[in-house]
């Protein structure tokens, strides 16, 4: 799942995607609003966790120029302010929910989690297909009833299979989805990610779900 972060204090920036990424997301950082709305108006994140006080464009310009645009991806929005009229704006001006610096790591992780489930058909109900059971809230995948222990790039790999069950997703719509912009390595490392997961997910259990289309990329099936 790919997120992005508008933060302009750099220690806290930093922290956040090595956080979220250590959780099997795919972080994409701006550090200014002007920089952060051109990313969420050419990315299909899964949700923005977006400052206030930011350079160029506030937290609020932002937040309310990708309502404007019909960007509907659920809106964390951090706030160093406290006050009951700035949460106030913050909601009025499109944001899902929002926190209050300084913030527990795990509560930001649970709210973003939250909205995620909230955000519609692109959230993160639990997708079946067959006997695999993808859920995205817990993060968790099973098959057959039998829990099946996946890395966090792995998860995020097969998730992206899942939402797509039954099409082609070829190898750069993974890599756009589960990898970060800042990714500069050979395509191929989905091939990587996609043969660990037919080890896991597939052979024990005598199924070949995860195929091939040779020159496009992968699709994920019932059975083959």
């Amino acid at each position: 799942m790919r997120v992005l972060v508008v933060e302009d204090e750099r220690r806290l920036a930093e922290s956040l995607q090595w956080g979220l990424e250590a959780d099997g997301y795919a972080v994409d950082l701006a550090r200014d609003g002007g920089e952060g709305l051109r990313l969420a108006l050419e990315h299909p994140y899964r949700a923005i966790v977006l400052d206030i006080m930011l350079p160029v464009l506030n937290g609020y310009r932002v937040c309310a120029e990708l309502r404007r645009a019909g960007v509907t991806t659920p809106i964390l929005m951090l706030t160093a302010k406290d006050g009951e009229h700035d949460e106030a704006e913050a909601l009025d001006t499109g944001a899902d929910d929002f926190l209050r610096k300084p913030f527990s790591y795990l509560v930001l992780t649970a709210r973003l989690r939250a909205l995620m489930r909230r955000g519609g058909p692109a959230g993160a109900a639990v997708i079946q297909v067959g006997d695999l059971v993808v859920d995205p809230g817990r993060r968790t995948c099973r098959r057959g009833g039998q829990d099946i222990a996946l890395t966090a790039k792995e998860f995020a790999v097969l998730e992206c299979l899942a939402r797509h069950a039954g099409q082609v997703v070829s190898k750069m719509d993974i890599l756009d989805q589960v990898w970060d912009m800042a990714y500069e390595g050979p395509p191929n490392i989905v091939e990587v990610y996609v043969s660990a997961l037919r080890r896991k997910v597939d052979a024990p259990f005598g199924r070949r779900s995860i195929g091939t289309v040779r020159g496009v990329g992968y699709r994920l099936v019932e059975d083959a």
